[in-house]
């Protein structure tokens, strides 16, 4: 039996006459004014929907009329994230588990609410009987992006009721998803690193009132150990990580696929899949690594020579050779991204508590310096700055998490975003998502059967 990854001279060929046949050029969208990535020439996005999840600023308009950037804010259900934020370090506590209750119901609960809410989802967070050994260890993977969504949807079939898309069932299920993420993905961890990498396999129960921080730091080290202050900065990442204004790409992924009709299960699973891409859920394992490669190349003491480096990145000649300084830039922030500018402060202090202040200035030099090269050299329409991938992964990577959780974590945090987008589509839409295309193909290239 061939091997499913064996590319034949057959599917060869027939990949290259493929290529010969694409007749699409990057000028035909200008032509045909056709928004590229459902983004205008200024970069700005296109308007595909409505929602009151959550909102991104990023520019002001003058009085006469002028639009000027402005630094990056976030409003989840019209809360500035910077505040959400700060208070939960003033009350010094986790704050995850509020801010779903917030993207869900659209307020902030009480005590008594937060504490009802938070007994749910531990009540929620266990897998069904045999279902780690059946649909994980059973199947290990080396992708624990494929090995959730494969999850995902198997969980289908242990659902007495699936595809019932009322308010009330789809709630249920994405607060025993919600509940579930943090065990999905450090398994399907654990089940690489035994079957793969021939390490020894544990698996630990989630212990009854942990928060979704502590459980994936209990249930992920062997010990079960870790500091408050680990479970304070993974629960702001968690936070911040939880939702981002609804035009993201799994988001809208989301919007359309429950648009369909379809299950729950379908729909997280389709998010999944396009999270797993590296220009979206990925970027910040491409961070670490872009570092990890500038500090094997070159002496990241002497600013010159980091300069010299981030421009051999854009012109194609250092790490992947993909012209990218990964973390810096975003779609829509331009002077500054809000949840990079907290994780920043975050960050330094886990760096003094792990004795890696030299990583963390490495880090700020290039945030100051990059945005500067990346001016000069790709003259920029709108500013450019460090955004929440460039910290994050060093955050990560402090808390002794490996990279192939990193892009599970971000999961871990957006479902709560997807799940509130969804129960949003459900009541608000009534209309399956069906955009249009230009057909560009030539009509006298068109091949009548007589010419067979």
């Amino acid at each position: 039996m061939k091997s499913y990854s064996e590319i034949t001279p057959y599917i060869s060929k027939m990949a290259q006459l493929s290529v010969d046949g694409n007749g699409i050029k990057p000028d035909m969208y200008v032509e045909h004014k056709v928004n590229r990535g459902l983004r205008d020439l200024n970069g700005n996005g296109v308007v595909t929907g409505l929602t009151e999840v959550s909102h991104i600023k990023a520019k002001d308009t003058l009085p006469d009329g002028t639009v000027i950037p402005c630094d990056g804010q976030l409003f989840y259900r019209g809360i500035n994230v910077r505040d959400l934020v700060a208070g939960f370090q003033k009350d010094d506590r986790l704050g995850f588990e509020e801010t779903v209750y917030l993207l869900l119901f659209s307020k902030l609960p009480t005590k008594t609410e937060l504490d009802e809410f938070s007994a749910v989802l531990s009540e929620y967070r266990s897998l069904p009987t045999s279902f780690v050994r059946d649909m994980i260890l059973k199947a290990p993977g080396k992708d624990m992006m494929n090995i959730i969504s494969r999850s995902v949807l198997a969980l289908y079939a242990y659902d007495e009721n699936p595809d019932d898309t009322s308010v009330p069932n789809v709630l249920r299920q994405c607060l025993q998803l919600i509940a579930m993420f943090p065990l999905l993905s450090i398994y399907s961890y654990h089940s690489y690193q035994h079957y793969h990498l021939g390490k020894s396999l544990f698996i630990h129960h989630p212990k009854p009132g942990l928060s979704t921080a502590e459980t994936l730091l209990n249930i992920l080290r062997e010990n079960g150990e870790y500091t408050d202050l680990e479970a304070k900065i993974l629960d702001l990442a968690l936070i911040l990580h939880a939702e981002h204004g609804g035009g993201n790409n799994s988001t809208f992924t989301t919007h359309v696929v429950t648009s369909s009709g379809t299950d729950t299960y379908s729909a997280v699973s389709a998010a999944l899949g396009s999270l797993k891409g590296p220009r979206h859920g990925g970027a910040n394992i491409k961070v670490v690594r872009m570092f990890d490669d500038m500090q094997q190349s070159i002496n990241t003491k002497n600013e010159g020579e980091i300069k010299d480096y981030l421009m051999r990145l854009l012109n194609r000649d250092a790490f992947d050779r993909l012209g990218l300084i990964y973390g810096m830039g975003h779609a829509v922030y331009s002077l500054s991204d809000p949840r990079s500018d907290i994780l920043k402060q975050c960050a330094k202090e886990l760096a003094v508590e792990k004795g890696r202040e030299e990583e963390f200035a490495l880090y700020e030099t290039v945030a100051r310096i990059a945005p500067e090269i990346i001016a000069e050299k790709r003259k920029m329409y709108k500013g450019v700055s460090a955004n929440v991938d460039f910290y994050s992964g060093l955050i990560y990577r402090m808390l002794e998490l490996p990279c192939e959780l990193f892009t599970p974590l971000f999961a871990t945090a957006r479902i709560a975003g997807w799940s509130a987008h969804r129960i949003e589509e459900i009541q608000n839409s009534g209309k399956i998502i069906r955009p249009a295309y230009i057909n560009v193909k030539n009509e006298g290239v068109y091949h009548s059967l007589n010419d067979r």
